[in-house]
């Protein structure tokens, strides 16, 4: 699992849910979900409006875990309780899986496919709601082109996200989001390029790179260039972006040129997100990983190394199926062997479609119990992680007056009595924590 603030999935997609409602009379956009859904849901907002697209909701789906599809049925029943006169459109990895369940709810008007939702003629009234057809859900997998949509800004957000790859290619077996993103591909490095100069232009002190599979990055282009190049290409060619931070990935395919960019480049924030899943490996092999625990914990170290900043965040599933207490404990320790900062645990939820579905099952008692386990091993992880950045100075990227984050991702409370723009870097002296974010004060 992977990408929500960061993904689990194949390496991008896929976080706790989050609704982004749009503060623009007559078009609500509702996001569930990873980060890349955010982003996409700029991109289709931008369309709806150029669109002249009004008295309308558009709902933008999760495929990831069962309470991710659950929440947003529940939130498409709400919303025409709310808005009976407003359009309601369902689109996002949900819809593109299982197109049919949200065609059959009476408040949905019409179902979007993934591919569908980014393009601007999707969102023209006369062709999005006219006629009767009330599913256009294409074949995910015959689209061979991911488009460089560029977003000048999410709304509401201090940093700025390029889409620089969709889908994947690998087949993990807890996973559905290869059926709604299809197989991966990759935008051009220069058309990359072009949208963070404008990005970095119009004020972005922050972009993100982000996909669902982020690392297979220039498999599918000519060449078949790896992503430390576009890392390098970025860094090299556009000289005035202040940070630039990277969304979940997966550990095993980091090639040396990217490697050399995150441990020696001060612009790369120090901070990823590993698309690790568990600890051990039997159960890795059953989830179709194409890592071991000791290439995790070496790749961790050796980072650690060359860059003794550097934080990490990862996905863990608790509960997979045939999962022993011993292979849990695994996982377990493998936090502190991997020296972990921020967990997202996901108690294991079979997947429809999905061969983990057909693996024998744990006791849903025993999910949740081990999954309340890697939570508490996952504060005590983050207090070590806040304890040892009390008396830093670190620049901090503002996303509302009073709270920033740091480069290693940290979340840091600050006095706001000052209050640097969304999307400043300032720099904050720690001071304290709570417990789940920092202390500090604002310093020349």
């Amino acid at each position: 699992m992977s990408d929500r603030d960061d993904n689990p999935a194949a390496s991008g997609a896929d976080r706790p849910s989050e609704q982004v409602p749009d503060t623009k009379p007559g078009l609500d956009i509702m996001t569930f979900g990873c980060r890349l859904n955010g982003w996409e849901s700029e991109v289709m907002r931008k369309h709806a409006q150029d669109a002249g697209l009004s008295n309308a909701i558009l709902v933008n789906t999760c495929a990831v875990t069962n309470e991710a599809v659950r929440q947003a049925r529940q939130q498409i029943r709400r919303a025409r309780r709310e808005n009976p006169e407003a359009k309601i459109i369902v689109t996002g990895c949900a819809a593109q899986v299982d197109p049919d369940m949200f065609a059959q709810m009476p408040e949905v008007d019409r179902v979007v496919g993934n591919d569908e939702k980014l393009k601007a003629e999707t969102f023209k009234p006369d062709l999005l709601l006219g006629g009767t057809e009330k599913v256009r859900v294409n074949d995910i997998m015959s689209v061979r082109e991911t488009a460089g949509h560029l977003v000048e800004g999410m709304e509401g957000r201090a940093r700025a996200y390029v889409q620089v790859q969709n889908g994947c290619d690998h087949r993990c077996t807890f996973c559905i989001i290869p059926f709604g993103r299809g197989n991966s591909r990759s935008v051009p490095a220069g058309e990359v390029v072009d949208q963070i100069k404008t990005l970095v232009d119009k004020g972005h002190s922050e972009v993100v790179l982000t996909g669902v599979d982020l690392t297979s990055w220039g498999g599918d282009l000519p060449g078949t260039p790896q992503l430390g190049r576009l890392v390098q290409a970025i860094l090299k060619q556009v000289p005035d972006l202040p940070r630039l931070r990277l969304s979940s990935i997966d550990a095993i395919e980091i090639d040396e040129p990217l490697f050399e960019a995150i441990t020696g480049e001060a612009r790369v924030a120090p901070y990823l997100h590993l698309s690790l899943q568990a600890g051990d490996d039997m159960i890795l092999k059953r989830m179709k990983r194409r890592h071991l625990r000791d290439d995790a914990i070496a790749l961790c170290t050796r980072l650690k190394e060359a860059r003794p900043d550097i934080a990490f965040g990862a996905d863990l599933i608790a509960g997979f199926p045939t999962e022993t207490e011993a292979m849990f404990e695994n996982s377990l320790k493998l936090v502190d062997e991997c020296q972990l900062a921020y967990l997202h645990v996901f108690p294991f939820s079979p997947r429809p479609g999905t061969p983990a579905a057909r693996m024998p099952q744990l006791d849903r008692a025993v999910i949740k119990e081990r999954a309340a386990r890697l939570r508490a091993k996952a504060e005590e992880a983050l207090n070590h992680h806040l304890d040892s950045m009390i008396g830093r100075v670190d620049a901090a990227l503002v996303e509302k007056p009073g709270f920033a984050r740091a480069g290693n991702f940290a979340a840091i409370r600050y006095p706001s009595d000052t209050a640097p723009r969304p999307g400043a870097l300032v720099n904050i002296e720690v001071s304290g924590h709570d417990g789940r974010e920092l202390q500090g004060n604002l310093v020349e």
